[in-house]
């Protein structure tokens, strides 16, 4: 598997709420996943979105899958 290729994705707090994007657009990761969890195949995706590439669809989906990874731990902060 290739290494996903994260600076195609942008956070920007001015864009979709800071929702993370494909760079340059205003399509986030989670409207792709959904498309794809909801059975819409690449082909289709890139009909409704033309100027996305495959490579987008797939580093969106990394990137989701290496969110639910993730793990936030609460710092304690002494008294």
């Amino acid at each position: 598997m290739n290494t996903p290729d994260w600076e195609r994705l942008t956070l920007n707090p001015l864009v979709m709420g800071g929702k993370p994007c494909i760079r340059g657009t205003r399509v986030t990761v989670g409207t792709l996943v959904g498309l794809v969890a909801s059975g819409v195949s690449a082909p289709e995706i890139l009909n409704l979105y033309p100027y996305l590439t495959t490579t987008d669809i797939q580093t969106a989906l990394a990137y989701a899958a290496w969110r639910t990874e993730e793990r936030e731990v609460p710092l304690q902060i002494p008294a």
